[in-house]
């Protein structure tokens, strides 16, 4: 399938909204005011779980990325690949420099992947019964085994997409991209439902509506090649 140019004219928008974003975050983060100070989030928040989680599914999604690339000759996965590679490498950088900047250590061996998506659950605009969005930990797609954090792909279907060629290699990325942006979607908008700092719940909204159209175009390009997205 070749893509439109209103296709590719729509990502990289997201893209350059979400860089932009993710520049006035670490601007905003690093100011040295007694407010700012203030606002810091604890390495239990929701803020911080966040950053450290979302940093460590981004980096499987750069490396899917660059597993295809070399596995196909089609331009339009590869593309794909690319614009997806370069936007979580750099929202990567972004949230970790976020927990350099907070003081706050990138590893938190004390709580399972996820743990912060149970705070606030049951409490009014945050995704408990009181009227937020519904993205507790009650229901979140669980993950599959072997898979550290929802929509992760495992080592297993890594090994798989290496050995892939061609048409082969490309539905099977797009199905792991698929499963890995749905992950995603649902950990980016428990952000939105209760991180406090600001800039990074602009940030999680942003990427809940980028990887949503990626999801579409994912899914247009599946069928292109006779395929769909796994159950």
């Amino acid at each position: 399938m070749t893509l439109t140019r209103a296709h590719w004219v729509g990502i990289a928008a997201v893209v350059l909204a979400l860089l932009f974003a993710g520049t006035a975050a670490v601007t905003a983060s690093g100011s040295g005011t007694a407010e700012g100070a203030a606002k810091v989030p604890g390495t239990a928040s929701a803020d911080a779980g966040f950053a450290r989680d979302m940093a460590v599914h981004h980096q499987q999604a750069v490396e899917m990325s660059f597993i295809v690339r070399d596995r196909t000759t089609d331009t339009d996965v590869r593309r794909l690949a690319y614009d997806i590679a370069n936007t979580q490498a750099n929202q990567r950088g972004m949230m970790l420099g976020w927990l350099d900047l907070w003081g706050l250590p990138k590893t938190d061996v004390e709580r399972e992947p996820m743990a912060w998506m149970a705070a606030g659950d049951g409490a009014p605009g945050h995704g408990g019964h009181g009227g937020g969005s519904g993205h507790g930990m009650a229901g979140m797609p669980a993950a599959k085994p072997g898979a550290l954090m929802p929509g992760m792909a495992t080592k297993a279907e890594l090994a798989a997409l290496g050995k892939a060629q061609g048409k082969a290699a490309e539905v099977l990325f797009l199905q792991l991209m698929t499963d890995h942006h749905k992950g995603g979607v649902h950990m980016a908008q428990g952000c939105a439902d209760r991180c406090t700092t600001p800039v990074e719940r602009d940030l999680a909204r942003g990427m809940v509506e980028a990887q949503q159209s990626e999801l579409d175009l994912m899914a247009a390009m599946l069928k292109a090649r006779g395929a769909a997205p796994r159950p």
